[in-house]
């Protein structure tokens, strides 16, 4: 099927029609950084002195007669009874208003015993769309690409407004946890499936370009609004503008072929090509065209069917994901990729306060630093395909980091241009991840490939905080050293890979080429080896 409908899309070519597709991902991405970062500037570790109550109290030993650190999380006082001078937890602070002015951590007094908290509020978003990807894709795979982003693009600007005015934080948690369930990529895929062949590296990569721009617009913004209330709805506001361009878009033509709504897509192929001003063939060589596609689809499917009849005994079937060997590795490939992306891209941008004095100028750099790892891929992976800028991505960022392992921090101007060139580096591996694993996986599976790859993504950025806000305070050089050697064996791991440059999007696991974990033997060893065998069996046994 795929290379019949890639030719379709040809046909249909480039124009306004696809471009909503695009403009819609690329507005989109660009409103989600200040969603997913929200942590950085909401749930800052801030300075804090405890107040201890009853400060009338004579027993009360106070700063007067003894030091009480700026960050104590108790109070000292002498029991009339015994004597002796007690440690009692706090439950009061004071905290140090010269960089934010109102934040969830000192609103809700998100420190000592509740700093666990802090990374909470960062984390539950990931890990809600641990469980959510996995169903969204099949909900998508099921039922389609536009009712799926329709819906939850429109709870998920709901819930961001909401969180602004909430005054419980519990309740705040909730409302985050739920985003992160309706948080799903499906918004990505539906661009690539509408988009002919030659341009969809580029279009797969630019869309990243709006999460770089929307990184630093979040360090903008949060150095000039430094109340957590107005910044929460200050950057909320702009989804308003997202509702009419999901209301212009159509249903994924790939995916209702797929799905045997042959009238359907011919339709919308038909207002496609209007829109694009080009000619498509005659509407009965069209439904041929669309019924030689869907043969394909179905034929290779027969045998699994009567499989499926042989073995009514059975629970559960096998999940087409690990149905064949292929695609088991490439399941497996994909998913500890993203997991360590999502580990080392979380961690450097949460790591502000270790790698740099200035949370607002470390994320407007970090945002930056993306601009180019994601540019210049476009025309790099159109040149030299898909698989080794991943890997060359993978192993320099990993090197980066591993440096600043043995990097005074006093030599801060390198530390910070090592964390910002790991950050680079990262950034272009990750989106080319994207790309790639929408060409490897096929339709039929696609959503539920990625959903499932990306339940381990979130995964990665659901450890990060934790890495970052508890490892980082006890090792210092632990978090550079997990973030380092991860990339490292993200790199070697996609080395079984095949290349998709030019290659057609496959749309059944039966389309999927054969991968070989082995190495592979140069022509001179193959035949040392094809005669070693020969002479062996020439023995007399």
């Amino acid at each position: 099927m795929g290379n019949k409908f890639d030719e379709l899309l040809t046909q249909v070519g480039t124009g306004k029609w696809n471009m909503i597709y695009f403009i819609t991902a690329c507005y989109w991405y660009l409103l989600i950084p200040p969603q997913v970062l929200s942590g950085v500037y909401l749930t800052p570790l801030m300075n804090h002195t405890c107040l201890p109550p009853l400060l009338d109290d004579p027993y009360l030993i106070t700063e007067k007669n003894m030091h009480i650190p700026s960050d104590s999380c108790s109070y000292l006082v002498n029991n009339s009874l015994s004597g002796e001078v007690e440690e009692i937890p706090c439950n009061e602070w004071e905290y140090d208003t010269s960089v934010y002015t109102n934040t969830l951590t000192s609103e809700f007094n998100l420190v000592c015993a509740r700093g666990y908290l802090r990374a909470t509020y960062q984390s539950i978003y990931m890990s809600a769309t641990i469980f959510s990807s996995m169903v969204g894709g099949y909900i998508a795979d099921r039922f389609g690409r536009k009712i799926v982003v329709l819906v939850t693009q429109l709870i998920y600007a709901t819930l961001g407004f909401s969180i602004s005015f909430a005054n419980n934080f519990s309740l705040i948690l909730a409302l985050r946890f739920i985003m992160g369930c309706v948080g799903l990529p499906t918004i990505y895929i539906l661009s690539l499936e509408v988009c002919e062949v030659k341009y969809r590296s580029v279009v797969g990569i630019l869309t990243g370009l709006p999460w770089a721009f929307g990184t630093m617009a979040w360090g903008g913004v949060a150095s000039q609004v430094r109340d957590w209330r107005w910044l929460q709805l200050y950057v909320t506001l702009p989804f308003i503008l997202v509702v009419p361009l999901l209301f212009l878009m159509d249903e994924s033509p790939r995916w209702l072929i797929v799905r045997g709504q042959c009238d359907r897509a011919r339709k919308i192929l038909q207002k496609a090509a209007r829109w694009n001003r080009t000619q498509l063939p005659s509407e009965e060589a069209l439904k041929k065209l669309m019924l030689d596609i869907k043969e394909e689809l179905v034929e290779p499917e027969k045998p699994v069917l009567k499989e499926r009849q042989n073995r009514r005994w059975t629970f559960t079937e096998t999940p087409a994901l690990c149905r064949t060997r292929p695609m088991r590795i490439i399941t497996f490939i994909f998913s500890l990729n993203l997991f360590i992306s999502a580990l080392v891209f979380c961690g450097l941008s949460l790591s502000g306060s270790n790698y740099s004095a200035d949370p607002f100028i470390y994320i407007v750099l970090g945002g930056l630093m993306e601009v180019p790892g994601y540019s210049l891929t476009a025309p790099l992976i159109n040149r030299v395909g898909r698989k080794w800028p991943t890997i060359f991505g993978y192993v320099l960022s990993g090197v980066a980091i591993l440096l600043l392992v043995f990097i005074p921090d006093n030599i801060q101007w390198l530390v910070m241009t090592l964390a910002m060139l790991g950050k680079l580096c990262n950034s272009g591996a990750f989106m080319i991840i994207f790309v790639y694993m929408s060409e490897v996986l096929p339709t039929e599976v696609r959503l539920q490939g990625v959903g499932a790859t990306i339940m381990t993504c979130q995964l990665g950025a659901t450890i990060a905080p934790y890495i970052t806000d508890y490892v980082g305070p006890l090792v210092p050089w632990a978090p550079s050293v997990i973030f380092g050697v991860s990339s490292l064996v993200a790199g070697v791991a996609m080395l079984p890979m095949h290349e998709t440059l030019d290659a057609p999007m496959p749309d059944t696991i039966h389309d999927v080429p054969h991968i070989s974990l082995k190495p592979r033997l140069s022509r001179r060893k193959r035949d040392v080896k094809v005669h070693e065998v020969e002479k062996l069996n020439k023995q007399p046994a």
